[in-house]
């Protein structure tokens, strides 16, 4: 139930940082932006305090962890991929384009007789 709380006043921190917002419209932006990111933080450190804001934190660093793990293309390999990704998509552009003016022929032309 704690938790539940905590999620609540963490929301409705930074509920108030965004009507603080609206309601310093007279005011400098700065004012107002520095007001939401005031809510944002007072929210952000409460939900840190809550169970699921640690499972979040924990979840987060096992996927920096993973993100380290991966073995990334070198620029060779991405330029080469690209192409040929590239080169089939104008193959099958092609073949398409190929296809489509074949059936109309043979539909308008041979079928209907129509020019």
């Amino acid at each position: 139930m704690a938790d539940k709380l905590k999620f609540a006043l963490a929301l409705a921190l930074v509920a108030a940082g965004v009507v603080g917002f609206y309601l310093l419209s007279e005011q400098a932006l700065v004012l107002r932006v520095l007001s939401v990111l005031a809510g944002l933080g007072a929210g952000l450190v409460v939900a840190w305090y809550s169970e699921a804001g640690r499972r979040f934190v924990e979840f987060a660093r096992e996927a920096v962890t993973e993100t380290k793990k991966v073995v990334w293309p070198s620029r060779k390999e991405t330029v080469q991929t690209t192409g040929l990704v590239f080169a089939f998509v104008v193959v099958m552009a092609l073949f398409l384009w190929l296809t489509d003016k074949s059936l109309e022929w043979v539909l308008y032309d041979l079928i209907l007789g129509w020019k």
